[in-house]
Parts: structure tokens; C-alpha cells; sequence
């Protein structure tokens, strides 16, 4: 299935990601797929973090996931990288 991260932002404890996926595909499974993913690259780019942590887990299991409804790509993009500005 194909699935797009159209924009990152974050701050230290949480991550804002923009994502355009299939409908058919559930949200769970979409989030799942990309701790998974990306917490393996961040240990692979990160060794230290396996001794740091007792647990291993690199996310914690809640996440919010919202529908975009007659927002544009472009207004989206920019709440997200505002996400990590300071106010």
C-alpha cells in the first residue's frame, strides 16, 4: 500500500506527522507500521538508546489521528511545522 509523509514536526516528547494513505488501510495499523519502523531506525542511528532504556519501547502506545476535511495540503503542512514553534 502506498503511503506518503507529506510533512514532519515535533517537539521532544511527540511527533506531528502530515500522512495521505489509503482509505482502505486503518489507522491503526497505519501508526503501528510507523513506530515500528521508524523506531528501528532511530535505534539503528542511535545505539546508546538501547542502554539507556530499561523498557527498549521508543513510543508509547497512545497517538491522535484526525481527518483533514476541506483543509488544503498547503494550510496543513504549515500547522504542522507550526507545531514546534514556540509561542
Amino acid at each position: 500500500m502506498e503511503v506518503e509523509i507529506m510533512e514532519v514536526d515535533g517537539e521532544a516528547d511527540h511527533v506531528h506527522l502530515l500522512v495521505a494513505y489509503p482509505p482502505k488501510l486503518p489507522v491503526s495499523v497505519l501508526v503501528n507500521n510507523l513506530k515500528l519502523i521508524s523506531g528501528r531506525y532511530v535505534r539503528q542511528l542511535n545505539t546508546h538508546l538501547r542502554k539507556q532504556s530499561n523498557s527498549g519501547v521508543l513510543w508509547s502506545r497512545p497517538y491522535f489521528a484526525c481527518s483533514a476535511g476541506c483543509a488544503t495540503i498547503e494550510t496543513l503542512k504549515a500547522y504542522v511545522r507550526s507545531q514546534g514553534t514556540p509561542e
